[in-house]
């Protein structure tokens, strides 16, 4: 936030320039309407997948194994609320343990399901608000969270990108040759992300009157770690839904592609993104019927369900906080600028 002592000049948050101003309306437009329109298309072709089909695979799945799937979500869904734990180290708040991964839980349930603008920033926001960080304290933990998540993407999908295990299909405007030079640019990207982090170990910038820097190298890596492992978990989940008729790094790539359209296209949980993907890699592998039956069961299991489980959290913490007001000025101490005698 700008600061409100500095003089009066230029509302930076303008851009400083019409064309930024001009950007930023037609941004406000392009992305809904872009949602609309891929939308449309994907409804308009929900005519042509088998309903039929998926159902009856729907109906074949035993108990067993849906259990045993939505114990690899659950998993999954609990090793995310970890990266709100490497938040707090990193920035050295005093919220408790199990409050801060609590809170890391239920802003992943909403963000699923409601796009990261409601769970990724407002739900964290308002939480850790309750709890009495500071707004840049919780900027920190968000990026951190959000770094740890796409760092991990990264690695695991360099991995699976340039070993060439994905085949795009014939239609695709990139090339075999490209989607594995994408693939080795994302490793060297987690690569130098360790790298800066070691060269820059102790520095300190000065943002808005606050103190940022980066993570040590040591918390940079275990970010990789608990991301990889997130990503293989999510991947673990379709694959046992599939009944192991798709090798598991297919299905990996494949998660992994689905997620970034998902990501591109600004559709609240990537309704339809995520199917399209799906039928568009692996049509030629699985019978139609079959993988929508697999992918309507982890829609399910992975997003819906710990959408209940976070509603419940959340309501948990909103009480919590209203029998536990924060202690006065808590926040990053190790970060933040010493105040003045």
């Amino acid at each position: 936030m700008p600061n409100s002592d500095a003089m009066p000049g230029p509302d930076t948050r303008s851009g400083g320039s019409p064309w930024s101003a001009l950007w930023r309306r037609a941004r406000r437009w392009a992305f809904p309407l872009l949602g609309l329109v891929v939308l449309g298309l994907l409804l308009s072709h929900a005519y042509k997948v088998d309903w039929g089909g998926a159902w009856e695979a729907l109906g074949r799945y035993s108990p067993g194994l849906l259990l045993a799937t939505l114990a690899l979500c659950t998993a999954s869904h609990a090793l995310y609320g970890c990266y709100d734990l490497l938040g707090r180290l990193h920035t050295r708040h005093r919220i408790s343990r199990w409050r801060t991964w609590a809170i890391a839980v239920t802003s992943y349930a909403f963000n699923l399901n409601l796009g990261a603008l409601v769970g990724g920033v407002a739900m964290r926001a308002r939480l850790y608000a309750r709890a009495g960080l500071d707004d840049a304290t919780v900027a920190q933990i968000v990026g951190m969270s959000l770094s740890t998540n796409w760092l991990g993407y990264g690695l695991v999908a360099g991995c699976v990108f340039a070993s060439g295990v994905v085949k795009l299909p014939a239609h695709a405007h990139l090339g075999e040759g490209a989607f594995r030079a994408l693939g080795v640019l994302m490793l060297l990207l987690a690569v130098a992300y360790v790298v800066a982090c070691s060269k820059a170990q102790g520095k300190q910038w000065q943002v808005r009157g606050r103190r940022l820097q980066l993570p040590s190298p040591r918390l940079a890596m275990v970010q990789l770690g608990l991301s990889s492992a997130n990503w293989a978990l999510m991947a673990s989940a379709m694959y046992v839904l599939l009944g192991g008729r798709v090798p598991y790094p297919v299905t990996l790539g494949v998660l992994l592609a689905a997620s970034i359209a998902g990501v591109v296209t600004p559709i609240p949980a990537g309704l339809g993104v995520l199917e399209a993907v799906y039928l568009a890699l692996l049509s030629g592998s699985v019978r139609q019927g079959v993988l929508m039956g697999a992918l309507l069961a982890y829609r399910a299991l992975y997003y819906l369900v710990p959408l209940g489980g976070g509603l419940a959290l959340y309501l948990v913490l909103e009480r919590y906080a209203g029998a536990h007001p924060p202690p006065p000025a808590e926040g990053a101490e190790a970060l933040s600028p010493p105040r003045p005698r």
